[in-house]
């Protein structure tokens, strides 16, 4: 099984955002633990950088980018990617890469806590709790 985690749980467990963190932080446990699990699109991986930047330091982003990387596969992206996320229907743009890029990778599931703005994506989306209470142990 395959998720893309959106930035906003990434996000969560790297400051410490609550109540979000204990969820957030048990999904990248699993996905440390399950080989090929997790995938993050290449578009987050700057913004994950600036965000973290911003809030820490440099060092402190990109320990945590090289951290993710040790468990995740970025997903692929390019002109292709673009256009795919053009044509698909949700109204943020940001949303439409991430579910291009989730679709370039394979995944089965995007995990996001932003599931009302992916309501007419083509790929299951949830929280990082549903994922963990619902379809890890139903």
């Amino acid at each position: 099984m395959k998720l893309l985690l959106d930035a906003d749980v990434l996000l969560d467990t790297a400051l410490r955002r609550e109540p979000f963190a204990a969820d957030s932080d048990r999904l990248i446990q699993w996905c440390q633990e399950t080989p090929q699990a997790a995938l993050v699109a290449w578009h987050s991986i700057s913004n994950l950088y600036y965000l973290l930047h911003a809030a820490h330091s440099d060092a402190g982003a990109r320990e945590f980018i090289t951290d993710l990387m040790r468990f995740a596969v970025v997903a692929s992206g390019g002109t292709e990617a673009v256009r795919q996320a053009l044509t698909l229907p949700l109204r943020d743009f940001e949303d439409a890469l991430q579910v291009a890029a989730a679709l370039s990778g394979g995944a089965d599931f995007i995990i996001t806590r932003n599931i009302r703005d992916f309501g007419r994506s083509p790929l299951p989306v949830v929280t990082p709790s549903h994922f963990l209470r619902k379809i890890l142990r139903p």
